[in-house]
């Protein structure tokens, strides 16, 4: 796996690459993200063009080392996760790749260890780790994989270089989801409601979720603030459990930020296969005003995820929706 498979996170790997070729890369690194973003397989990629044997910054594929780590089979990488029947990592599995890590690599420049995910370390184990960071064995590796670095002792976090990783645009995730054998069409889909996640997307329901973006487009065209029971009944048809609400929303903001795209000039858009919709919504209203609900979307959202009644949020972002221009 090269970099160029990477989608995404280019800034990430251009920091990657030029401490590889700098020959400065740190012992300990904090991937954090959403789960589903690329945290891993950067992860991944950085350790194989490290033990990669013919290009400096980047992994060849061809070289036996590459094709180890490929195909999950390298030595010298060792991956840190809970136990099948518990929900943390203990200190035992702290201790053995501690052992582990004290020996030296079997071919590679250097030892890896990938642990996943880091927030679930139990006291004593990341008490343990802690231990590890602060005496690094020989030329080790360790890269904590987290959803939120904030979650890892301080300690822990003082002591390793702390990378971000924002969520995949719908654009990447598309075309990585194509990848995967997944038709255009249905990748369309998939993108813009998997809130920048390569996992969610794959665990989608593809056919529920296309018959709720019939309903939500033919909702939004029918809100009317002269006809106020449009307002209310479309709130109360969209309006589920926290969970599914904020996945309205997100589609809702796929589509409102196409319109904006469209009433920009900008005929790129991620919804190509509702077209039609997606430039009747831009139609309606000026550019600043569909910006304005763009806005007003992400504002709801934020609502909802902080604990808001769906109902409520919906019905006066409807409300929002649905009146004329100021």
């Amino acid at each position: 796996m090269s970099f160029a498979d990477i989608l995404g996170h280019e800034r990430i790997i251009d920091v990657l690459r030029r401490s590889l070729r700098s020959g400065k890369t740190s012992h300990s690194y904090i991937f954090e993200g959403i789960s589903g973003c690329g945290r891993k397989k950067t992860a991944l990629a950085f350790i194989q063009a490290q033990f990669c044997r013919v290009l400096p910054d980047d992994a060849c594929g061809g070289c036996p080392s590459c094709r180890k780590v490929a195909g999950g089979n390298h030595a010298d990488i060792h991956f840190i996760e809970p136990l099948p029947d518990k929900r943390d990592i203990s200190i035992d599995q702290l201790r053995a790749m501690q052992r582990e890590l004290s020996l030296r690599p079997y071919e590679a420049p250097r030892k890896c260890c990938i642990i996943e995910p880091a927030e679930r370390m139990s006291v004593n184990a990341a008490n343990s780790l802690l231990k590890t960071l602060e005496e690094p064995p020989g030329n080790a590796l360790i890269i904590l994989l987290t959803e939120n670095a904030g979650m890892l002792l301080p300690t822990i976090r003082s002591r390793c270089q702390l990378i971000r990783f924002s969520n995949l645009p719908p654009e990447d995730l598309q075309t990585l989801l194509e990848r995967t054998g997944i038709t255009a069409e249905t990748a369309t889909l998939l993108a813009p409601m998997s809130g920048g996640s390569m996992q969610q997307a794959l665990e989608q329901d593809n056919e529920s979720l296309a018959a709720r973006r019939e309903v939500v487009l033919t909702l939004l065209e029918k809100l009317d603030i002269n006809s106020i029971g449009t307002v209310f009944d479309s709130s109360e048809e969209l309006s589920g459990n926290r969970d599914e609400t904020v996945e309205t929303l997100d589609m809702m903001i796929s589509f409102f930020r196409d319109a904006v795209h469209i009433s920009a000039g900008n005929s790129n858009i991620i919804n190509r296969n509702v077209r039609p919709a997606i430039e009747s919504i831009s139609m309606r209203r000026s550019f600043p005003r569909n910006l304005e609900l763009l806005n007003k979307i992400y504002e709801t959202r934020r609502a909802v995820q902080r604990n808001a009644n769906p109902k409520l949020a919906l019905d006066n972002l409807f409300m929002n929706i649905a009146a004329r221009e100021r």
